[in-house]
């Protein structure tokens, strides 16, 4: 793969004449997975379901200044750490341990988003390879495809663990690229966050912002490629 620097500022959004990709990069949690369920398991052991979303934060939070700071670690350790610090202040209806394994085991059987299977068989039929890159395990997607009935149209399942960096830093994209033998103007990645989005752009990747919320773009980072409401509406784009 040729490494050759891409000024940001010079990438700029195609709309609907955008060039198709050779190859899609899939993020994983909220993208392809929805994650409504994980607030039940919070639930379950006798904390409160709001308390998902703010550890959920947490974890991408303390994800990232790892990454930083040149010392990333898996996702599941965070989540662990995380859980141990928050649900050590809640009065829980089990152990402690088993309270976190029930919580992190819940990721394992997450449900796909309605679309995933529809949209990743068109863009399959586009002669598009696809790919999945997560800050969490591969285990997860592996399960999630196979749940959806897509398994078979992935080249591989990807995470950030074997790049040693995780997404939005550089080095957890250019990983993908290398796996995938692929330009990064010949990729485009594919996610619900605008992090996720920002960070692949940046090394000069052809972005796709899935907005299934009809929400609002942060203004701070680049701008998406293009923004649709589901993994169909992006096949009839690229189509």
């Amino acid at each position: 793969m040729t490494e050759t620097p891409v000024d940001p500022e010079q990438h700029q959004a195609d709309g609907p004449g955008l060039r198709r990709p050779q190859v899609i990069v899939f993020d994983v949690n909220e993208t392809l997975s929805d994650t409504t369920a994980m607030s039940a398991r919070f639930s379950d052991v006798g904390a409160p379901g709001s308390m998902f979303p703010l550890w959920f934060a947490a974890l991408l939070r303390d994800g990232f200044a790892l990454t930083a700071a040149g010392a990333a670690r898996p996702f599941a350790d965070i989540g662990t750490g995380l859980l141990q610090v928050m649900l050590s202040e809640v009065e829980l209806n089990r152990p402690l341990d088993e309270a976190i394994e029930h919580i992190m085991s819940g990721f394992v059987g997450l449900d796909p988003h309605p679309d995933v299977a529809d949209g990743v068989t068109a863009l399959t039929e586009l002669g598009i390879r696809l790919v999945t890159l997560s800050n969490g395990s591969t285990q997860v997607a592996e399960k999630l495809l196979e749940a959806a009935g897509v398994r078979h149209n992935f080249d591989k399942l990807l995470s950030v663990d074997s790049a040693g960096a995780w997404k939005p830093a550089a080095p957890a994209y250019e990983f993908a690229l290398e796996q995938c033998a692929v330009d990064p103007w010949d990729a485009m990645l594919v996610a619900v966050h605008p992090w996720d989005i920002d960070g692949a752009h940046r090394i000069g990747m052809a972005t796709a912002w899935i907005n299934r919320a009809n929400g609002t773009y942060p203004a701070h980072f680049a701008t998406p490629d293009l923004n649709v409401t589901d993994i169909s509406q992006l096949a009839r784009r690229l189509s």
